[in-house]
């Protein structure tokens, strides 16, 4: 018998959830599918829009040359653009948009010998201070872009720090860095733009929809894995979990009270407690910081994580659901359990635990097959 931690991939959630962010946004909009679709299968999650999808964006080269080889023929975009040089010919080869943040990239892009000339989505930094070209630095790269032998489409975009926040006036303060630096460009007119991440589509629709949708497109990426990156956003219902991360009970012990379990002995039963040890820990990606109370499901009842999570196991308290044994299923986080509360309580965003899951089986569904 296999070890029994899986997650499940429902890729027709990952589908609608692509749908909704179309439908928010109205324009067109790339599926961000960068650290392997966040540790749910670039691949799987790529095909399984394919041919609806309006592109894909990734972070390098290396996850673009996965998709490519998979057959995967739209659009994709290298969010991070190019490290070296000689990685423009692969680029080029498989026909990949790139993003330009920096001027030493844009040097090299201009002096550069091409096959064809490459689709360029310049970044502008408008108030996040990652990455991207100052407003001053922007209106001068996109005149020297604009029309050059190596460049056969511009797209002008940025990036948000504080979208999520829906209580910060910085979005609509980098918004206006934005526009206000691109009315400065007469050649811009009619030029598409970029703004919206997952928190913009679904927080700051209004702001959102200050261009023609003909030439707006948006990058989802936290919402299209069914993480709302917003809980006061009144969209948080329409988004569909996509990973169901599950295992079993493996052993169960009854403690007295007083009675202390696990590394540490962190956890000091308060009661008599029936405890459950599940095959699934840090090594699989369930946050080592996740402290008792984490909401967790047996058998579709809710219950809580107690004690210290180890490395392949960790503890759940099972005194309220006395017809728990060996073998029922544990939900960690899915379809009754949220990834943005298992989160909460690790100190931690859902991003990082859907990314960090490994070891545990992958399987992949999509319920409009069936």
């Amino acid at each position: 018998m296999s070890r029994p931690a899986i997650a499940h991939i429902r890729l027709d959630a990952f589908r609608h959830n692509y749908r909704v962010a179309k439908q928010c946004h109205g324009g067109k909009a790339l599926a961000v599918i960068k650290a392997n679709a966040y540790g749910h299968g670039a691949v799987h999650c790529a095909k399984s829009i394919e041919g609806e999808a309006d592109g894909f964006a990734v972070a390098c080269l290396e996850e673009a040359l996965q998709l490519r080889e998979a057959g995967i023929s739209e659009p994709i975009l290298l969010l991070e653009g190019f490290f070296e040089a000689n990685e423009l010919p692969d680029i080029d080869a498989i026909d990949c948009l790139i993003v330009v943040h920096a001027k030493w990239q844009l040097e090299i892009l201009l002096s550069a010998k091409l096959a064809q000339p490459l689709q360029v989505w310049l970044k502008m930094d408008s108030g996040m201070h990652r990455v991207g070209l100052s407003p001053s630095e922007y209106v001068q790269a996109f005149k020297r872009l604009n029309g050059h032998k190596n460049v056969a489409k511009l797209v002008l975009m940025s990036h948000f720090a504080n979208a999520d926040n829906l209580s910060s006036d910085h979005t609509l303060q980098q918004i206006e860095v934005f526009q206000n630096t691109i009315h400065e460009l007469k050649q811009a007119i009619n030029v598409e733009t970029s703004l919206a991440n997952s928190a913009a589509i679904l927080g700051w629709q209004q702001a959102m929809r200050l261009s023609d949708t003909k030439t707006r497109w948006s990058r989802p990426g936290i919402m299209l894995y069914g993480a709302n990156p917003i809980v006061q956003s009144s969209q948080v219902h329409v988004l569909k979990p996509v990973m169901q991360l599950t295992s079993k009970i493996i052993s169960i012990r009854n403690i007295k009270k007083g009675d202390s379990i696990g590394y540490g002995s962190i956890f000091t039963a308060e009661r008599d407690t029936t405890v459950g040890v599940v095959a699934c820990g840090y090594a699989d990606g369930y946050p080592r910081s996740a402290i008792t109370g984490t909401p967790m499901a047996v058998d579709g009842k809710m219950t809580r994580l107690i004690g210290c999570v180890s490395m392949d196991m960790l503890f759940v308290d099972l005194t309220d659901i006395p017809a728990a044994s060996i073998g029922s299923q544990v939900e960690l986080w899915g379809n009754q359990v949220a990834a943005n509360d298992v989160a909460k309580a690790a100190g931690t965003i859902a991003y990082e635990l859907f990314c960090n899951v490994k070891r545990v089986h992958f399987q992949y569904f999509d319920a409009s097959n069936i």
